[in-house]
């Protein structure tokens, strides 16, 4: 049987509750073992045991303080690769055994799981390994391969043909849009059947003669004069530019040139 350390804050570790413990462990781990026993382990800063010395470490805890980061950082030292941890409490509070494993697996040890004893000194436990490997171990990638996969295309699936889904009006040529009379030139005429706006305008300037005269003008909301921003939309003078009552307002010989 390999190794066993076993220690505790307390001043006194009977090795009776050591080898309870390694026989419900099982795997023989009892026979012919002789643990070193080290108490009152907080006031140590380092484990007197050597590197990768030992098989099996027992840990007695009165409280879960004792396992400082310190600790369980000499604990994992002296551990051989792969090796057994078993952590006790000699009194049971609400959540332990799920503090104790987070504990361990934050010190880099693995398959933390609950331990339960059938002795009356011992209250539930964890029980953690070290890694099988050693710190600064390498280990060799596979390389992936460069061949691609071979994909198996079953000759009974049904496959869709794509022309199918096009219909007699997708396959139509779009026709181009042709550009309106009205919007070649900017000092061209409205033509014969304008549909833009651009005729009606033309003949309301005529309409006007070019000149209004303002002086008998009322209106109905006191606004008209002020602009196209005060007027309403069914103002007469929508798009006049802005004038007073009893003045008369001439028009530019390019009104109706687009501003663009």
């Amino acid at each position: 049987m390999g190794s066993v350390l076993a220690f505790t804050d307390d001043a006194v570790l009977p090795a009776s509750l050591v080898f309870d413990a390694l026989r419900e462990l099982g795997n023989g781990a009892s026979d012919k073992c002789e643990p070193q026993i080290i108490t009152q382990v907080s006031s140590l800063g380092q484990l007197p045991q050597g590197t990768s010395s030992i098989n099996i470490v027992f840990a007695l805890c009165r409280s879960i303080e004792i396992l400082s980061e310190q600790l369980l950082k000499e604990t994992s030292r002296v551990l051989k690769p792969g090796g057994t941890i078993l952590v006790y409490k000699t009194s049971e509070t609400d959540k332990t055994t799920s503090v104790l494993e987070r504990k361990l697996l934050l010190s880099g040890f693995l398959e933390a799981q609950a331990l339960q004893t059938k002795s009356s000194e011992l209250c539930s436990g964890v029980k953690a390994k070290l890694p099988s490997w050693k710190i600064g171990s390498s280990f060799a990638l596979k390389k992936p391969s460069k061949t691609l996969p071979k994909l198996q295309i079953d000759d009974d699936s049904d496959l869709i043909d794509e022309d199918s889904l096009l219909t007699e009006e997708d396959l139509k040529k779009p026709q181009p849009v042709v550009a309106d009379d009205c919007e070649v030139g900017s000092t061209r005429k409205a033509c014969k059947n304008c549909t833009c706006g651009r005729a009606e305008a033309e003949q309301k300037v005529e309409k006007l003669q070019s000149t209004v005269d303002l002086s008998s003008f009322q209106s109905a909301c006191g606004s008209c004069g002020l602009g196209d921003a005060f007027r309403c939309a069914t103002c007469p003078y929508k798009g006049l530019p802005p004038f007073k009552p009893g003045e008369k307002v001439a028009f530019s010989s390019n009104f109706l040139a687009a501003d663009i």
